[in-house]
């Protein structure tokens, strides 16, 4: 995968560093990224999902959950096209092809949900918008 246990976090804060410098750069100096609410609605279908993971016993997850992990890609393309700025951070967090390395695996699935949370952490910290 393209992210793991030991590089997630890391790899959250280059994503937001990368799209807050390249908005400052083409918006004279002020960051103009995606706005705290529109992830927020990501990490919520994320977070619906994870919670039905967590009940999961086995690390393979069943063919309903993986529905819906492929309905979750699914929005997630849907809110690129609705929303440039959402297409910038999804492409930059590099979301989509995360997503589909999940395979049906419970344990990647649950790094995929702490990738997400550490995105939005670092979207706050470096300064961006509700």
């Amino acid at each position: 995968m393209r992210i793991n246990e030991n590089n997630y976090v890391d790899k959250a804060e280059e994503a937001i560093k990368s799209l807050v410098e390249e908005s400052k750069q083409k918006c004279r100096g002020k960051v103009n990224i995606v706005t705290t609410s529109k992830i927020r609605n990501l990490l919520a279908m994320t977070a619906d999902i994870y919670n039905q993971v967590m009940i999961c016993q086995n690390d393979k997850l069943s063919d309903d959950l993986k529905g819906r992990i492929e309905y979750l890609r699914v929005r997630f393309m849907y809110e690129c096209g609705r929303e440039p700025l959402v297409k910038n951070f999804v492409e930059e967090a590099d979301v989509l092809p995360i997503l589909k390395e999940i395979n049906g695996s419970k344990k990647n699935y649950i790094l995929f949900s702490r990738y997400m949370e550490a995105l939005i952490a670092f979207h706050k910290y470096y300064g961006g918008k509700d």
